[in-house]
């Protein structure tokens, strides 16, 4: 497989790819809906409430972390995790600016 070429891309576009493949899994949508509904959540709380294990729970909340839409704060042996309000601004803001973008054309032929 060849390499992405991700150096080719805006940083906007970047970084929206980055949102788009966080939020590419219902699990992770799922921790997501979790954590808006809560505003923090520690990560054995997510495990308690998905049909997940620990280790699978971890993965998905490092996955959205790496993508910037939330955050963690260690509390001792356990990690706090809540939406990152910054980043999340701009997900939304990327992400609406792209389906805005779509004005389908009178004579289109799709």
């Amino acid at each position: 497989m060849g390499a992405a070429k991700t150096e080719e891309f805006t940083v906007k576009d970047n970084k929206l790819a980055r949102y788009a493949k966080a939020l590419a899994h219902p699990a992770r949508i799922a921790i997501l809906k979790i954590l808006l509904k809560k505003n923090a959540c520690i990560c054995g709380d997510i495990v308690e409430i998905l049909p997940l294990s620990q280790s699978t729970v971890s993965q998905h909340l490092k996955e959205l972390k790496d993508a910037g839409l939330i955050k963690g704060d260690i509390e001792g042996a356990r990690i706090c995790y809540c939406i990152d309000r910054k980043e999340w601004e701009t997900a939304k803001k990327y992400l609406n600016e792209l389906m805005d973008s779509y004005h389908r054309p009178s004579n289109s032929c799709c």
